[in-house]
């Protein structure tokens, strides 16, 4: 992952509809290919249900565990 595809991605996001579940699934498969690492079906859904939910937590313990699950 460069720093122009990080700009890229971030670019494209700031303007996204993050309430619209096929938008978010749409980013999560893009973050996933751009840094290599596979995202399960159940771990996508549990990403889509925070994003969509406003249900993201904002310290940093919480968010990791979020992407660890």
């Amino acid at each position: 992952m460069n720093q122009n595809d990080v700009y890229n991605m971030a670019n494209s996001v700031s303007g996204a509809n993050l309430q619209d579940e096929a938008t978010v699934r749409q980013l999560i498969h893009d973050v996933s290919k751009m840094a290599g690492v596979p995202v399960s079906k159940e771990k996508e859904d549990q990403l889509v249900r925070a994003i969509t939910n406003n249900d993201i937590p904002l310290d940093f313990n919480s968010l990791s565990q979020l992407f660890r699950g």
